[in-house]
């Protein structure tokens, strides 16, 4: 396989075997020859000076060719390369590619299958948003409504436990239990020393 990289090849001067002497001889001449471009490479012919594959396609990256190729055709790469102004080479290559590519995955939708595919995700994602949502919502509605209801009943519940104990029978049954025990225990011999 050739090297993809440029190489300086030396010429050498055919007075090698002239009789003429080695001073009048010029310098070495170096001329500079270029690896085909990917696309010249797969299609095995021999890559021109101002081959139009060439800027799109380098031979470090064959597999770009080869996808594209394999869906496009390089007739149809070259024809769509030289209907369109420089400026917009590039991009319509990268386009060709990604189609390609999609098209290898999925030969009869390609990339509008897969923009199909995202849309149904996103739909279903803002679906599932904004379910949770609503169940959000509803939750702090019933956070709220609870506050609001604890609230009145610590409000109301002081005065009302407080008649409600006092008017019980158990309370007054104690107070009046605590009134006798203190009577009984108020008599005189209560204050008597224990020993003397």
């Amino acid at each position: 396989m050739e090297n993809d990289t440029i190489r300086n090849i030396p010429i050498s001067s055919p007075s090698k075997f002239s009789h003429s002497s080695s001073s009048s001889l010029p310098p070495l001449a170096t001329q500079t020859v270029m690896s085909p471009c990917a696309a010249c490479k797969i299609l095995r012919r021999r890559c021109a000076e101002k081959c139009v594959l060439a800027p799109y396609f380098p031979p470090t990256e064959p597999a770009k060719f080869t996808t594209a190729h394999r869906v496009f055709g390089a007739s149809n790469i070259i024809k769509f390369l030289q209907e369109l102004p420089e400026s917009q080479r590039a991009d319509a290559v990268s386009s060709m590619v990604y189609e390609a590519s999609a098209r290898i995955r999925d030969p009869v939708y390609g990339c509008a299958g897969a923009i199909c595919h995202l849309q149904n995700q996103v739909n279903e994602l803002q679906a599932q948003l904004a379910k949770s949502q609503v169940e959000l919502m509803n939750m702090q509605l019933q956070q709220s409504n609870l506050l609001a209801m604890i609230c009145m009943e610590m409000k109301e519940t002081p005065q009302q436990s407080m008649d409600n104990f006092i008017s019980s029978p158990t309370y007054s049954s104690d107070y009046q239990n605590n009134l006798n025990f203190f009577e009984d225990n108020t008599s005189p011999n209560l204050w008597e020393p224990l020993w003397t």
